[in-house]
């Protein structure tokens, strides 16, 4: 079961190039972002560019600012084969997945943390997914997938997702794109 919540930009206020003041499910800390809908066309991604094979109908976007930033917390289970004890044992796995991108030949792109906190808030463990390099891409408009897995620290109690797009170019539109957000858990002995 994916933990994120509105990791496809599926759910809210958007569907144009046109920043929104919110997003559901994450907090804006910087900028403004956009959740852009894969038939805007107008060099954006469109759904036969690379990226997801089971896209929604949106993406997400760095809207129009230099940085932009969304942040989630996501509360670890605290019973059940993933829950508390069970990661205090060392027997849980989290994989974190994204699909980034960027426009061309450009270097705008987004990057995607997951810091896992124990109960006081202090950050055990962190990875990083992302940028996508225009060269990763080929010199194309599209997203490409990144992904990792590790155990889960023994007394992590949450996770803080960062989702950050950065404009490295001159222009108005922050060009870093991401769809397809997940973080799963599974037990230590679950390879499915």
């Amino acid at each position: 079961m994916n933990l994120v919540v509105n990791g496809d930009a599926e759910a809210g206020p958007g569907g144009t190039a046109e920043p929104v003041e919110s997003v559901t499910g994450w907090k804006v800390t910087q900028g403004a972002p956009a959740l852009v809908g894969y038939d805007v066309g107008g060099g954006y991604p469109t759904p036969s560019d690379p990226g997801p094979a089971r896209r929604g109908s949106r993406f997400f976007s760095g809207g129009t600012s230099p940085r932009t930033a969304l942040m989630q917390d996501v509360q670890l289970p605290r019973k059940g084969p993933t829950g508390q004890a069970a990661v205090d044992a060392g027997q849980v796995r989290y994989s974190v997945g994204a699909w980034l991108g960027g426009y061309a030949a450009q270097e705008d792109g987004a990057r995607l943390s997951v810091e896992f906190r124990d109960r006081r808030g202090t950050p055990v463990a962190l990875t990083v997914l992302g940028p996508v390099a225009a060269g990763e891409r080929g010199g194309r408009t599209g997203l490409v997938e990144r992904d990792g897995e590790a155990a889960v620290p023994p007394g992590a109690r949450s996770a803080r997702l960062l989702l950050v797009f950065t404009r490295t170019g001159s222009g108005t539109s922050n060009d870093g794109y991401a769809d397809a957000i997940s973080l799963t858990l599974s037990t230590a002995g679950d390879r499915s």
